[in-house]
């Protein structure tokens, strides 16, 4: 790639030609604020945050889309750049809705609030009309436009990564809005639930439905028998809530603090994700053998599914019908534990930790029952847990470890990568090939359908057959993908994650500042500690989870036999799409 010289505060530079000044700079550490910007999401300059004075130019120019060229010199903090800067900042704020003090954004992760104390901005010079609008609260996403700074960042993030696109910008000048089309509640809209608008808004404009408190009062009910199950994905992040590098392994601790929280049992969805193999294993084999419709796509990403529902209503009979790994799993605490254990599954409540919004969503689903009681009662984010730690005064970071509960504790590596890309492929992979090989592979890791590529294709020889598979994360690549497959290109075994990067990047992960984000691929870091987790545990494969195999001889039967139907699959339910 050509490069350009240029000089940034004196300090000259050899850079490549299509960088940005913003990038330029941070060549050599120098910190540039933004607040609208996000690398790969929204890349605007409507903040005017990032202005910097180029020499020879009539106005200042923002760093964040502003290209470099030859012979270029820029000065970054110049008195006209940083009283613009901080003039920019004192007009935001003064239309903000600034109860700081009862914000669900701390002082940790709201942006606005790290700006201001960047810029030392100690008051604001104009008086603003603070908005008065109503909050729009759905089953999983809370909006709330009198926190709204017109960043613009959900509405990329929604628009151009997911393509769902049900928020935009109305109106103009002082009246502008971010909202969703005719004004509807996003309950009301295509939404998924997905929460990736939550991970880019630098405020509190974008939040989960708190369930904190449905929690507390489910411990303090000395009626109830109270379960934890956390999803592999929440080990690997909610460390990230007390300071932990991104990406570090924090089972152990997060198990001690959910014993201390008070729950009654702490189990791994892991067996669950173990659990779900079995049965997508079988139907996927019996598919390809009788003859099935095909290709076979995963279920396991609500928010993936309830997209398939609004956008491709006629390949709803291509998604398996097994149910997510942690409403299986409910359904097996509400059945098989309660009767194994003498419980009245009324007096259970099973509370999943998850790194998903979309799962609060799923977990209301009607189908999501068995003899009219629930699979799942409440979903909690990650980064609900992490407050919940917090409140109560635990010091995370120097808990001892703890293991999971028995019987439920023992799951294998490939229930632990189902939470980043393409884990659920290569689970089913692992699987799949004992089965149909008769025998014990010793090469199981399908490097194949690792990574973080938006989709990735690859064609998997087992005996004499050849097994043609493709992996999608982000609902953007998801819908190339079935565009394709609508096309006529064909597949066998299909695996979709509708936030990108997988359950790492959940909606319900803890959130990271864009100085953060801009230049740390955290998908990539948190996907590193589950393939760590994974080498590192002694059964690798979802079917020799001795759990796994005592529930189908004691209870199940056979995978994909009649009782597994009746607790574990499920069925699915064409949407309307306000575009049709």
């Amino acid at each position: 790639m050509n490069k350009v010289n240029i000089t940034i505060d004196g300090i000259n530079l050899y850079v490549p030609e299509n960088y940005t000044i913003l990038e330029a700079a941070k060549e050599v550490n120098i910190t540039i604020p933004t607040l609208c910007f996000l690398k790969d999401i929204s890349e605007i300059g409507c903040c005017r945050m990032c202005v910097v004075e180029v020499k020879g130019a009539r106005a200042l120019q923002a760093a964040c889309v502003h290209p470099v060229s030859e012979g270029m010199e820029v000065f970054t903090h110049t008195p006209k750049v940083m009283e613009a800067r901080k003039v920019n900042l004192e007009l935001i704020l003064s239309n903000h809705n600034a109860r700081c003090q009862t914000c669900s954004r701390s002082w940790m992760d709201c942006e606005l609030q790290a700006l201001a104390n960047k810029l030392s901005v100690g008051e604001v010079r104009f008086e603003g009309e603070s908005k008065k609008l109503p909050l729009d609260i759905g089953p999983s996403i809370v909006r709330d436009p009198n926190k709204c700074i017109l960043c613009r960042r959900c509405v990329s993030v929604c628009k151009n990564i997911q393509t769902v696109g049900v928020i935009d910008v109305i109106n103009r000048g002082f009246n502008t809005q971010i909202a969703s089309p005719f004004n509807m509640s996003l309950k009301d809209t295509p939404c998924v639930n997905c929460g990736q608008c939550i991970n880019v808004c630098p405020v509190a404009a974008l939040h989960e439905k708190n369930d904190i408190d449905r929690v507390w009062e489910a411990i303090y009910d000395p009626t109830k028998h109270v379960i934890a199950q956390t999803a592999p994905a929440v080990r690997v992040a909610l460390g990230e809530d007390f300071d932990m590098p991104i990406g570090t392994p924090v089972t152990g601790k997060m198990v001690t603090a959910l014993r201390m929280l008070g729950f009654d049992k702490v189990f791994d969805t892991d067996t669950g994700a173990d659990l779900t193999i079995m049965e997508e294993g079988a139907e996927l084999i019996d598919r390809i053998r009788g003859g099935g419709k095909l290709p076979l796509i995963t279920s396991c990403s609500p928010g993936w599914i309830k997209f398939c529902e609004h956008n491709y209503p006629d390949m709803l009979d291509n998604l398996s019908t097994c149910k997510s790994p942690h409403q299986m799993f409910g359904a097996i605490l509400k059945t098989y534990y309660a009767e194994q254990n003498g419980l009245d599954p009324k007096d259970i409540v099973v509370v999943s930790v998850m790194p998903c919004t979309a799962k609060k969503f799923e977990a209301g689903r009607p189908e999501m029952q068995v003899d009219g009681l629930a699979d799942v009662d409440i979903v909690i984010t990650t980064r609900e847990l992490g407050t919940m730690i917090y409140d109560s005064g635990i010091d995370f970071p120097d808990l001892g470890d703890s293991d999971f509960d028995a019987p439920f504790g023992g799951a294998s590596g490939a229930g632990v990568i189902f939470g980043t890309t393409g884990g659920v492929m290569e689970a089913a992979l692992r699987t799949v090939s004992d089965i149909l090989t008769g025998s014990s592979a010793d090469n199981f890791e399908y490097e194949d359908v690792r990574g973080l590529e938006g989709i990735k294709i690859a064609t998997i020889t087992i005996n004499d057959l050849n097994i043609r598979a493709a992996v999608a994360h982000g609902l953007g690549n998801a819908r190339k993908l079935m565009d394709a497959i609508k096309a006529g290109e064909e597949f066998h075994f299909v695996e979709i994650m509708a936030c990108p990067g997988g359950c790492i990047n959940g909606g319900g992960q803890p959130l990271q500042l864009s100085d953060v984000r801009n230049w740390i691929d955290i998908k990539e870091e948190r996907a590193k500690g589950l393939y760590r987790e994974d080498r590192n545990t002694y059964i690798r494969k979802s079917h020799n989870n001795p759990a796994v195999k005592k529930l189908y001889k004691n209870f199940l039967g056979m995978a994909n036999g009649s009782k597994a139907h009746q607790l574990l699959h499920t069925h699915y339910t064409a949407r309307k799409n306000y575009r049709d």
